[in-house]
């Protein structure tokens, strides 16, 4: 009997998957940079499912960070940064529509940004400051990532 508790315990063990949660908040400027800390999370996530285990993932944008987020980014990033812009752009697509990332950008950024919502991606959330958001996720219990 004693076996079979302890076989029990070991198979339960092996099938709960650990669950991963991060607010990934970023503020950059530096489009080259966003562009490889989009394509991490991306790679980070695929290494945790790959190990069995579950990503729980949020990325809130504010201040420099949030011109990847307009469908014109061409016309407010600098002409060097486009093709990073648009490749950070892209990653960020990927991690929202396909991999369930949810997506925050704060709306006092956007304004200093002068980007209008009507302007901004559809699969990200406006909120009205990131910075309570971000909070809120780590009182739930993620982790903060931070991307400067």
């Amino acid at each position: 009997m004693k076996y079979v508790f302890v076989l029990l315990f070991m198979l339960f063990g092996t099938l709960h998957a650990n669950e991963y949660k991060a607010v990934f908040d970023c503020s950059s400027g530096d489009a080259n940079y966003i562009k490889t800390r989009m394509w991490l999370i991306g790679k980070t996530m695929s290494m945790i499912e790959e190990s069995g285990d579950k990503a729980n993932f949020v990325i809130t944008l504010h201040g420099s960070c949030v011109p990847m987020i307009s469908k014109n980014y061409d016309f407010i990033v600098k002409e060097k940064d486009v093709a990073n812009t648009k490749q950070a752009q892209e990653y960020l697509r990927e991690l929202a529509q396909k991999r369930g990332v949810k997506v925050i950008a704060c709306a006092m950024s956007l304004a200093s940004n002068a980007i209008d919502k009507e302007d901004v991606l559809k699969f990200v959330h406006i909120t009205p400051n990131s910075f309570i958001d971000t909070i809120s996720y780590q009182n739930s219990g993620y982790a903060i990532m931070t991307f400067k």
